[in-house]
């Protein structure tokens, strides 16, 4: 996910509403509670990673009937009116088939970290979509170092913390994709950091 700007507009929104007004808007916002917020845009390493991710999971995928998303299409939070744009997302699910401008179950979901979103990513954000019964690996990617953590839901359906750094495999259960994790930071140059 990128930054989320300011609350951006004081009124109250129907998912309905929010899809009319925003697609009149030049910059998207997330719907979170009736609220919009803008999002803005992030570093160079913050795209790359995306970008490599997208690739390797993309081409991880193919012939596959999952789909993978960038941040350009919204998730909606299962059985609420919320709506966000994470990093990365992967579904698995007919049911994502029915509405272009979002998808509801995802199996995965990226979100590269920033210091003003970290909190809100690992805390409320996780709270939310962790509700999904269909959601198995929530990704968090630093942008500052080689370091990512996967909330991986277990078999017994309890959430786990896997940390993966410089030199390990890491694994994405919810698509069986296994790599290193060096190519997901390949090109990535860490003293490019505003």
């Amino acid at each position: 996910m990128v930054v989320i700007a300011a609350q951006d507009n004081d009124r109250s929104f129907t998912p309905e509403e929010y899809f009319s007004w925003e697609e009149k808007q030049l910059e998207r916002h997330e719907l979170i509670d009736g609220r919009v917020y803008a999002m803005s845009g992030g570093t160079q390493n913050h795209s790359a990673i995306k970008l490599n991710f997208c690739s390797l999971i993309r081409s991880h995928l193919r012939g596959n009937p999952c789909r993978v998303f960038n941040s350009d299409l919204k998730v909606n939070i299962l059985n609420t009116p919320n709506y966000t744009y994470p990093d990365l997302s992967v579904t698995c699910d007919d049911r994502d088939r029915e509405h272009p401008l979002y998808i509801t179950y995802p199996c995965l979901i990226v979100e590269v970290l920033s210091n003003s979103t970290e909190a809100y990513d690992r805390g409320k954000k996780f709270e939310k979509y962790r509700r999904n019964p269909n959601l198995v690996d929530y990704v968090l990617v630093s942008s500052d170092e080689i370091a990512i953590d996967i909330y991986h839901k277990n078999d017994a359906g309890e959430w786990v913390i896997l940390s993966y750094r410089s030199g390990d495999m890491v694994e994405f259960q919810s698509i069986n994709l296994s790599l290193p994790i060096e190519q997901l930071y390949e090109e990535i140059v860490f003293d490019l950091q505003p």
